[in-house]
């Protein structure tokens, strides 16, 4: 990845919560993201999420998805970071495909994912790893994308990503 230095992906565990908060404001450019990861998604949520570590043990990235309890057919990301100094070196990539490759043994078929619209970066990355931007009915031009204005409350727009597996 960009140090040469060959990732491990492993399980998290309720262990690892308190390393991750602690920095996920920090990776997302300090917004407030710490809330989106109470602990419980580390004692209900491990078989479906995944965590890099570089050679060293150090926390290169980390997926928390999940299969709708709703449509087995479907899988949700629900948090995905990367080391911002690991960025454009393929951590999220390889985050990304072993839970594309996880959820499709089990019988997913497709992927969601959301992120707000003014995160460019973030509309890129999840195109470029095939993603499609819903622009449905109720989508509205937002920050130059398709987008549901309120999707997550009043001013919280959200882009609608799917992926087939």
């Amino acid at each position: 990845m960009t140090d040469g230095a060959p990732l491990t992906f492993r399980r998290p565990t309720e262990e690892d919560h308190p390393s991750i908060v602690g920095l996920v404001d920090e990776w997302w450019g300090g917004r407030k993201m710490r809330a989106l990861l109470p602990r419980l998604w580390f004692q209900h949520f491990t078989a479906t999420s995944w965590i890099a570590e570089d050679g060293t043990g150090r926390l290169a990235g980390f997926v928390v998805a999940f299969i709708s309890q709703d449509d087995p057919t479907t899988g949700y990301i629900h948090m995905v970071a990367a080391d911002p100094n690991r960025r454009r070196g393929g951590v999220g990539r390889a985050l990304y495909q072993h839970v594309f490759d996880d959820l499709a043994a089990r019988g997913v078929r497709r992927m969601k994912a959301i992120t707000w619209p003014g995160n460019r970066q973030s509309v890129a990355f999840h195109t470029s790893i095939g993603f499609t931007v819903d622009d449905g009915p109720g989508t509205q031009n937002l920050y130059g994308t398709p987008a549901y204005a309120d999707y997550d409350g009043e001013g919280e727009d959200r882009v609608v990503f799917t992926r087939d597996l």
